[in-house]
């Protein structure tokens, strides 16, 4: 009998202590990320949400992608429109779709460094992003080369080890307008989006859409309605790296 309670606890033991040690882990990951703050940062130019200007120009860019699907409905919907975006793609989606990349690149956009997986640094912490982000810099290199490094990280999600490690591989920080997350993925209809984006236009807004991570139909029929309207009022569509040639113009 008291075998069979030793064996008990032993075994109980050997469970409980790789959950606890993962326990461990994450709230270690947690506590060592504390995310930087835009009135903090944002005077010393090195995460970039907009860019003040007296030029109507926007900067469209599209997240999580390349898929397969729906960045070709969008790329045919910039070249209708003469329209030049940002893609903030995913290295492991980029690995997956390298024709679709490489049309990116070929019709006259910028690929930006959206991580290698799509993590979350206040989940996973510095290290695993740091990696991340290398990984996904190796991968555009291939299609990319000479051109302004952008990296934007999930969420919007970063520390300032992240943000040096991030400046320290030749990467501007990319966010978005405050007045521009269109919030595209949370499926709130066509014309809400559309209509977001009209109503809140101003130059040297950078607007977040999304050409991957889930079903994007939304965006695409939204795109029908933004880019005529935005070209009739004037505005041109730039990519990030172009936006930033207008500061103070």
């Amino acid at each position: 009998m008291i075998t069979n309670k030793r064996t008990i606890i032993i075994y109980l033991w050997l469970c409980l202590v790789p959950v606890c040690f993962s326990f461990w882990d994450v709230l270690h990951a947690n506590a060592s990320t504390e995310m930087i703050r835009r009135k903090q940062v944002e005077p010393t130019g090195k995460v970039i949400w907009e860019v003040p200007t007296q030029k109507k120009v926007i900067a469209l860019t599209f997240d999580d992608g390349p898929n397969p699907v729906y960045t070709p409905q969008i790329l045919a919907l910039l070249r209708q429109y003469e329209a030049t975006a940002t893609f903030f793609s995913i290295g492991y989606q980029m690995e997956r779709y390298p024709q679709i990349v490489r049309r990116v690149v070929q019709e006259g956009h910028e690929l930006g460094n959206h991580s290698m997986t799509h993590s979350y640094e206040d989940r996973v912490g510095f290290e695993r992003m740091r990696s991340e982000l290398i990984r996904a810099d190796k991968v555009i290199q291939k299609y990319q080369q000479n051109k302004p490094k952008l990296f934007r990280p999930p969420g919007g999600y970063i520390d300032n080890l992240l943000l040096q490690e991030s400046i320290q591989n030749g990467y501007k920080v990319v966010l978005w307008s405050t007045n521009q997350d269109t919030k595209d993925w949370s499926l709130p209809g066509a014309q809400v989006i559309a209509d977001h984006v009209i109503r809140h236009a101003r130059s040297g807004d950078i607007v977040l859409l999304h050409d991957g991570g889930g079903d994007r139909k939304q965006t695409i029929e939204a795109l029908k309605t933004i880019l005529p309207v935005l070209k009739q009022q004037g505005y041109q569509f730039v990519s990030v790296s172009e936006l930033l040639n207008y500061r103070n113009n």
